[in-house]
């Protein structure tokens, strides 16, 4: 597959967006109405955009893209600076990053830190930012009535931020503690090698996260922290390198009044997006080998060519050209090849560290052990593929196939959530010209033999940086920042390359009838309502695609009946999937994606993609779950994979562990990732090939099919999948998920390998009731600002703190977490404790004028649109895998938020710190609980009587 570069930093963990996602589109241009105003000008939009858009320059250098969407129900904008990490001071590693976190701690007119996120969740809006090496992005969404408030709060970052000398140490301390969080990423373990390897006169080769020590006090007689950080500010910060994208329901001449009024402001400097001369790599310095050694179980190798930044030929993609041969993964591919070998299970291709001139062409392979010994095989067989390419691959047939792919994706835009789509205009407006800002990922203008000759040509041996990684490797050096151990090899070009790499043929599975049906259902339908058999159908022209997303969920009453009947149901969900890669690849390549995923019930086939040819990919997969022959390679590499992923658990990220551990104790069925691994261990092909027979034979098969499909069309394909499996077990034949009461449940701690200390604090309410959760909800949103503020901004404990509603299937909770790495757990418990109780006292001053924001915000985000064909047959499925076959919930429970009273607050909250709490906690040297054991008391949540 290809790979492509994500940013360096995000703020706040758990709130991460798609914000790479290709979807919606841009400006229409009309003319300027307002003196602050120079042009607008009209970018290339898909044919199904109709939305009305407008480009602006301000008076001050600063450039606008104005996105009105009628159906949009949240405002989001975006801003982004085009200056980032690789501006960092020598002396002053992180300041880029400091920066970003210091403008959020108040200005002239909302000196208040909380000012903006509290109003942000009065509204039901949410904010984040990150810093890159060439960019930082700051960006909020909102409900569209409070997007002026927000805009007010928001310009003034960039007009008259305070820098707040009393917050300057507790921000200091946050980004240490971000700091201290991702030492463990193998990630960025493997990033801090590679920059001790690349030019050390290129600017982003520095550390660019900041800890106390490189953003420690100046000394004596030296401008102090503060003013570097405002130096920094007036040195970079500028309208001439910023770029504001607002997507909202508003017109564009009431968007346009109040952008230019708040954004005027901004200060003019005449600077300019700053340019880095040095090359990335020293030619001298290559070929060069090293290894370094990975924390978690895991072998991987990237091999690394400098080559162009290929922004500079964005318009004919001769760097995505060979990605898509490098990474194909069809038959006769080079991973094909490894994965016959044994050598490998993964490979992607793509460009790296692209800084506007140069880039490092990487393919990265995601190695077995046996893999990792025959290295010098591996690369050989990748410069074979490589050769294959300079010999037979530069066709014209091969471009117009990738060109026409690109096409239809285009064509077919699904416009993402608002604060997504801002965030890609933003981002897109610094690098392409503005006619271009939506089109520029999908231009194709033409083969050219000559310019994907030239970035070929960088991938000889001799220019050639590889960089391996496991656990078993010894360093005679370690990195400076992440403590990575590594160290200089010879490069081994002895190997001989693997026979039958070979070049993709023509793809069969590009979709011919693009034709829009127009039928429209307002919610799905029972179809196909059989003893074995539910279907359920809904027509969807909405988003303007011929696309179509299928769910097939194979039930099986044993399906997680003991952690051995659990894990062969991943390893049949993984087989499954793994062999077809090979088969399938090139359906996916032409915009057809299928998975496989285990369940408590069972396994879920999921198909999405175009109607045209889609019934091939479904038959062809249901094929091959019945009668494949399941292969004793093929299961112990997805074996291997399964159990390289449940021993590398315990190194996940803390917080995200914490989370797991509750959801074992509160959920029935579940198993833990160790009793998952233990019972893989004595697992062989025949128990796989035995458990398939069993499993295929006792099914209730439930289905679902959304999208631009008549229901004779679907209601055809999905009796042919019902008759190939001939489901016989009614619905009742199925256990349900039961979500548990955490009453007399004992402190949890994690099994992890993480150093920080850390709290889980869960509230679960008293029933499943509409009104329950209704309250909970509300509660959750009242506590979400004040808690961040009170432990991270104020008490400084650590950088991941959040609260809030935190339903486990229709259970409703609050949870309250923090992860620190200064602060054990009897401190932060006795920190929240000290919280709860002055919520208690805030709770007891509220009243119903007070709370309504926080209702509506809540409602709000219940009935929040879908904003993808997708993400709304995701819903639908849930809501059907809660038995809510009238789907509709969400709107009762939207309406019950905007029912409930500061009274019934008031009431409701004493019960839940007495009664059903459940803690997570862990400091380093805790022993792991037994979570099953320590929960295996625990009776049923009294169900919903609503």
């Amino acid at each position: 597959m290809m790979i492509h570069a994500l940013p360096a930093s995000c703020r706040h963990p758990g709130r991460h967006i798609a914000w790479l996602a290709v979807a919606a589109t841009l400006l229409t241009g009309l003319t300027a109405r307002a003196d602050a105003v120079h042009a607008s000008v009209s970018p290339k939009v898909s044919p199904h955009d109709d939305r009305n858009y407008r480009a602006l320059t301000l008076d001050n250098g600063l450039s606008v893209l104005l996105v009105n969407d009628p159906e949009a129900d949240k405002a989001a904008a975006s801003l982004n600076v085009d200056v980032g990490s690789a501006q960092d001071p020598e002396d002053l590693a992180g300041l880029a990053h400091f920066l970003e976190h210091m403008l959020f701690l108040g200005t002239d007119d909302y000196p208040e830190p909380e000012a903006y996120q509290g109003y942000l969740t009065r509204h039901g809006g949410s904010h984040n930012a990150f810093t890159a090496p060439h960019d930082t992005n700051y960006f909020f969404d909102i409900e569209p009535g409070a997007l002026a408030g927000a805009l007010d709060r928001f310009s003034r970052f960039f007009v008259a931020p305070l820098f707040n000398a009393e917050r300057l140490e507790s921000e200091r301390n946050v980004v240490h503690s971000e700091y201290q969080a991702r030492l463990h990423d193998d990630g960025r373990r493997a990033q801090d090698v590679l920059d001790q390897l690349l030019n050390p006169a290129h600017p982003t080769t520095g550390f660019s996260v900041g800890s106390r020590e490189t953003l420690a006090d100046r000394p004596a007689g030296e401008p102090s922290l503060r003013e570097r950080v405002i130096d920094f500010y007036e040195a970079h910060y500028d309208a001439n390198v910023m770029h504001l994208a607002v997507v909202a329901p508003q017109p564009l001449d009431e968007l346009e009044a109040m952008v230019t009024e708040r954004f005027a402001g901004v200060p003019d400097r005449d600077l300019a997006r700053p340019s880095i001369e040095a090359p990335l790599v020293e030619a001298q310095n290559l070929p060069q080998a090293v290894q370094l050694q990975s924390e978690r179980d895991s072998q991987r190798v990237s091999f690394l060519f400098p080559v162009p930044d290929p922004e500079t030929a964005y318009r004919h993609k001769p760097a995505d050209y060979l990605a898509h041969l490098l990474g194909h993964e069809g038959e006769g591919s080079l991973l094909a090849a490894l994965r016959g070998a044994g050598w490998a299970d993964g490979l992607s291709a793509g460009v790296t560290r692209g800084d506007g001139r140069h880039a490092l062409f990487a393919v990265d392979i995601s190695l077995t052990p046996e893999g990792a010994e025959a290295l010098p095989s591996v690369q050989a067989s990748l410069f074979a593929a490589i050769e294959g390419i300079r010999e037979d691959g530069l066709e014209a047939w091969r471009y117009e196939e990738q060109a026409r792919l690109a096409d239809q994706q285009f064509r077919f835009q699904q416009h993402g959530a608002p604060q997504g789509d801002a965030i890609r205009l933003a981002m897109n407006l610094s690098r392409y010209p503005l006619e271009d800002v939506n089109v520029a990922p999908y231009r194709y203008d033409g083969f050219d033999r000559e310019l994907i000759a030239q970035w070929l040509d960088g991938l000889r041996p001799d220019r050639l940086l590889r960089l391996y990684s496991g656990p078993e490797v010894e360093g005679d050096a370690v990195s400076p920042w992440f403590d990575t151990p590594w160290r200089e090899v010879a490069m081994d070009d002895s190997g001989e390359p693997l026979p039958g790499i070979a070049l993709p043929e023509p793809n069969p599975y590009i979709a011919a009838d693009l034709a829009l049906i127009e039928d429209q259902d307002e919610v799905p339908s029972l179809a196909i309502d059989e003893a074995g058999f539910d279907f359920w159908h809904m027509a969807d022209a909405t988003f303007d695609t011929p696309q179509v997303e299928w769910r097939f969920s194979l039930q099986h009453p044993a399906a997680s009946r003991e952690a051995r009947e659990a894990a062969l149901s991943r390893l049949l969900a993984g087989w499954l999937v793994d062999s077809l890669n090979e088969t399938l690849y090139p359906a996916r390549l032409a915009g057809h994606r299928f998975e496989a995923y285990a369940h408590a019930r069972g396994i879920t086939l999921s198909f999405s993609g175009w109607r045209d040819r889609q019934d091939r990919l479904i038959a062809r997969v249901v094929r091959q779950l019945e009668d494949a022959t399941i292969d004793e390679a093929t299961f112990e590499r997805v074996r291997y994979r399964l159990q390289r992923e449940w021993r590398n658990a315990p190194q996940d990220a803390l917080y995200r562990q914490a989370h797991r551990t509750l959801s074992e104790a509160l959920v029935r069925p579940q198993w833990p990732t160790e009793a998952l691994l233990q019972a893989s261990r004595d697992l062989k092909a025949a128990d796989l090939r035995d458990f398939r027979e069993r499993f295929l034979a006792e099914l209730h098969l439930e289905a679902m099919a959304v999208g631009n499909l008549t229901s004779e069309l679907a209601g055809r394909e999905a009796r042919q999948v019902a008759e190939a499996l001939a489901p016989t077990l009614t619905t009742e034949a199925i256990p349900d998920l039961t979500p548990l009461q955490a009453e007399d449940l004992p402190e949890l701690i994690p099994t992890t390998t993480r150093e920080d200390s850390l709290v889980l604090r869960y509230l679960q309410g008293p029933d499943r009731s509409l009104q329950s959760q209704a309250r909970l909800a509300v509660l959750g949103q009242l506590l979400e600002t004040p808690f961040y503020q009170r432990l991270r901004t104020e008490q400084q404990l650590g950088y991941v703190v959040n609260a809030g509603y935190s339903p486990m299937l229709d259970a409703p909770g609050i949870s309250l977490l923090v992860q620190s790495p200064d602060t054990d757990s009897e401190a932060i418990q006795g920190h929240i404790d000290t919280f709860l109780d002055d919520f208690a006292q805030r709770l007891g001053a509220l009243d119903d004028d007070e709370l309504a924001p926080y209702r509506q915000a809540v409602h709000d985000a219940l009935m929040q649109r879908d904003t993808s064909l997708s993400g709304r047959t995701n819903r639908l499925w849930r809501a059907l895998a809660n038995d809510d076959t009238d789907f509709d919930r969400h709107r009762r429970l939207a309406e019950r938020v905007l029912t409930v009273t500061a009274d019934e607050l008031r009431t409701a909250w004493p019960a839940l710190g007495d009664s059903a709490v459940a803690r997570v906690s862990f400091d380093p040297g805790d022993e792991p609980s037994d979570v099953l054991a320590l929960s295996r008391h625990l009776a049923p949540l009294p169900e919903d009587d609503d």
